[in-house]
């Protein structure tokens, strides 16, 4: 209903925005995540939205990204996570973080969520593994980075191969992404030395 709002912060509480748009006082639902990046009181910030419409409560809930909004709207769809389920879990993680926790299968990280058992974050896991890909987490992962946005076909292939290099060594799905995330690679490199690099990073 409402993709975004954009206007002044009013107050911002851990769990709570109030931004004010023309004069009138928006109360839009976010997480600690989020608080912790917010500019502050005074400012004017454009938060992307889902609107929560139910018979008793219409309710907003902000993102800064159009990334955070997809993998919460993701997450709503798991039986047994509403809205603040999935709050929970994008205050204790990034959107990349929590893809790269479904792909290792691993719920002991989502379930330190508060509010989200074992047998939910595994839930969430068997109900979203086919719907997060390895090469487009990888690809969100490295978005922000200029350098690295406009990654050729070949490079994808060899990040993959990397990744499943590190696996293969005994490394979790998670540190093996996050490595090749953090890893600087330039167009004259092969996949040896992209995973020399990377294999840095774990230590």
């Amino acid at each position: 209903m409402i993709a975004y709002v954009k206007g002044e912060i009013v107050s911002v509480s851990e769990d709570n925005l109030v931004i004010d748009v023309n004069n009138i006082g928006y109360n839009v639902k976010i997480s600690s995540n989020v608080a912790n990046v917010l500019p502050g009181i005074g400012n004017i910030i454009k938060i992307y939205t889902y609107t929560m419409v139910k018979e008793d409560a219409f309710q907003l809930y902000g993102f800064l990204t159009r990334d955070d909004l997809d993998m919460f709207k993701k997450v709503i769809t798991v039986n047994g996570i509403g809205p603040k389920g999935a709050l929970a879990i994008l205050s204790i993680m990034s959107a990349d973080d929590l893809r790269f926790a479904i792909i290792a299968g691993d719920a002991k990280a989502i379930s330190k969520a508060p509010g989200i058992g074992a047998k939910t974050a595994e839930r969430l896991i068997l109900d979203l593994r086919d719907k997060v890909s390895l090469e487009d987490t990888l690809t969100h992962s490295v978005s922000a980075d200029i350098s690295q946005s406009t990654d050729t076909d070949g490079a994808k292939s060899m990040k993959n191969d990397v990744i499943e290099a590190l696996v293969a060594l005994g490394y979790s799905a998670t540190d093996a992404l996050q490595a090749v995330k953090k890893t600087v690679i330039t167009d004259d490199m092969d996949t040896e030395q992209i995973l020399r690099l990377a294999l840095k990073q774990m230590f």
